[in-house]
């Protein structure tokens, strides 16, 4: 199916999203886009449905052509403080608060959203399958928050951060297991499945 360029014509229009909604370490990060009307990039999709090296080569392009984006990470504390949900608004809201130019109408990936001042929003359930400025935002935020992971597993490379981004794969469950945590982790979330308790 091909993505569409907006959902409401005429208007300044940000779609926004996050990455790294379900990990156990690490921020979350949401982007926000706003793409000229007649965009169009043959390789852009959801950032789920794209390989490493893909998001790499349109991270650029999206920057480039893009007439604003902002990004932003919430820290794990906060999504301890707070909770991920609520984390996940904030992180696209404060990307919305770095676009230079103030959309008239937002699109958010997903069903959840609090207002953003008074903007009208409008909340699209696999919003980065169906829009390119959805889309584009799951790019910027997954490109962004993976540097990052990359970044910080040099610290703690027992976890292999690099690999699965803070993902709860086998890997690094098996690392809590044997090292504990970190002050990456996020110490909210259930790091361990039941029958392996970890004392925090």
């Amino acid at each position: 199916m091909e993505l569409k360029n907006y959902c409401l014509e005429n208007t300044v229009e940000a779609g926004t999203d996050e990455a790294g909604r379900g990990c156990l370490a690490g921020p979350v990060v949401a982007a926000a886009v706003i793409l000229p009307e007649n965009f169009r990039h043959p390789l852009l999709n959801d950032s789920k449905q794209l390989t490493e090296k893909q998001r790499a080569l349109l991270r650029p392009v999206i920057e480039e052509n893009a007439l604003a984006f902002g990004v932003s990470f919430v820290s794990e504390t906060t999504i301890d403080e707070i909770n991920i949900l609520q984390s996940s608004i904030l992180a696209m809201h404060q990307a919305i608060a770095a676009l230079k130019i103030v959309p008239e109408h937002i699109i958010v990936d997903g069903n959840k959203f609090k207002p953003y001042q008074n903007i009208p929003h409008t909340t699209i359930v696999k919003g980065d399958a169906k829009f390119l400025s959805i889309a584009a935002a799951s790019v910027l935020a997954k490109t962004y928050r993976d540097a990052y992971m990359e970044q910080i597993a040099a610290e703690f490379p027992q976890y292999f951060w690099e690999q699965n981004k803070g993902y709860p794969t086998q890997k690094h469950r098996s690392a809590i297991q044997k090292f504990g945590i970190t002050k990456y982790h996020r110490k909210s979330f259930r790091l361990l499945p039941t029958q392996l308790k970890l004392d925090l």
